[in-house]
């Protein structure tokens, strides 16, 4: 089944808000086995609605709408879509108390305009929202399938999972599976799966590259549940014996979750000190519920001075070798073990840019050192991106390395 999720609304076009509900639902249809091949904006404009519809009904078999059910005036979407199918709007007078009921409650007036929100094209099916005053609606036709959803977010999720899935299923059986790996370039990724033998039809395996980590989704379809599930789960197998050094993990659990798990099963206590990230990783941690049970401290050593003082690195070291080397985030990692008595930490240091890269330690450049009382191991890695991005790749490699090293 093809799908076109069509956004409604100038809010959208204008950028003064970002649009989730794109993402959300093709992340639900791809689980569904369903293909959101197109996305499309437009505002609140007739003509450009009626237009957009066109194209739609003749490329996709499902045709998703958000926004434009609201009781104002530039709420038109049900009524374009009315126009287009060569439908009349009728009134629901069920949904009609429903919405003076919902009012009631909020004790709030029931303007006029909220009236609007009871009609639906005709033969068309009311979708139940339970935290709005406008429904959604499921048209039938005899090529299409045609969804309209409210556009804010809080009504269209909860409104998709509870009522839009069960119209949306089939008889085939479909299983997502995701393995995330970091260490690894998307192209070399794919190569390495490419001489793997996991590719046959029934079986979708692509690649999403996000921030120094690569995903990789398995979409598995077929009748016999049992079937697909054993070759999936042969095909996982496969990859982990390949690529085992670069899994840090399955279905899109956050390297952090799964960091903190671990050291709680070892029960080990974790300190960082920072200067290229700039606590970023302690941030990311820190928002891990339970983090605090093996999160010691995170110390800030921005500056030389930072390093001098509170983790004892040798001024002789930082004029010889510099901040940003194999030596500094020894001697940054030995401070922080001797300072804090935790059983593992890990110092980075690097060059985020935009500025400071030499021939010799370009922007990007990071040295990492984890180590406990018995052990050390030294992580040197160029990121490429913007300021951000390096740091946001170095924070998540650390974290990765942290992982391995326990």
């Amino acid at each position: 089944m093809i799908a076109e999720i069509i956004t409604v609304g100038t809010e959208i076009i204008i950028g003064s808000i970002l649009n989730t509900n794109s993402k959300y639902l093709s992340n639900k249809l791809i689980e569904m086995g369903i293909n959101p091949y197109y996305h499309t904006s437009v505002d609140d404009n007739e003509e450009r609605l009626k237009d957009v519809l066109k194209i739609a009904l003749k490329r996709a078999d499902l045709i998703i709408t958000t926004g434009g059910l609201g009781p104002t005036q530039d709420d038109m979407t049900k009524e374009v879509v009315s126009k287009v199918l060569g439908l009349e709007l009728e009134l629901d007078t069920g949904v009609e108390k429903e919405i003076a009921e919902k009012f009631k409650k909020l004790h709030r007036h029931m303007t006029e305009n909220n009236r609007k929100q009871a009609y639906k094209p005709k033969n068309s099916l009311f979708i139940k929202n339970d935290n709005g005053t406008a429904p959604g609606i499921l048209i039938n036709t005899k090529s299409n399938k045609i969804i309209l959803l409210p556009g804010p977010p809080s009504e269209l999720i909860p409104m998709f999972e509870k009522y839009v899935v069960n119209h949306l299923s089939d008889d085939n059986n479909i299983i997502v599976r995701s393995i995330n790996t970091i260490g690894i370039g998307e192209s070399a990724l794919e190569e390495e799966l490419r001489s793997l033998d996991i590719y046959e039809e029934n079986f979708e395996i692509a690649t999403f590259a996000k921030d120094g980590t690569v995903e990789i989704k398995i979409i598995a379809r077929g009748s016999n549940l049992n079937i697909i599930e054993k070759k999936l789960y042969e095909k996982i197998n496969k990859i982990k014996d390949k690529l085992g050094n670069y899994i840090y993990g399955y279905d899109n659990k956050h390297i952090s979750e799964i960091l903190i798990e671990l050291l709680k099963e070892k029960k080990l206590k974790l300190s960082l000190c920072e200067s290229c990230t700039g606590g970023l990783i302690s941030s990311i941690i820190t928002k891990v519920p339970g983090a605090s049970a093996v999160f010691d401290r995170c110390i800030v050593t921005y500056s030389n001075e930072a390093k001098i003082q509170e983790l004892g690195v040798n001024p002789k070291t930082l004029a010889e070798s510099g901040a940003v080397s194999e030596q500094t985030a020894y001697e940054m990692a030995s401070g922080l073990l001797n300072k804090s008595n935790s059983d593992i930490v890990l110092s980075i240091t690097g060059i985020a840019g935009p500025d400071g890269g030499t021939g010799e330690k370009p922007v990007g450049l990071v040295y990492m050192c984890v180590m406990n009382k018995d052990k050390h191991k030294i992580i040197k890695d160029i990121f490429s991106g913007n300021r951000t991005s390096i740091q946001n790749r170095a924070a998540l490699r650390a974290m990765f390395e942290i992982k391995e090293f326990v």
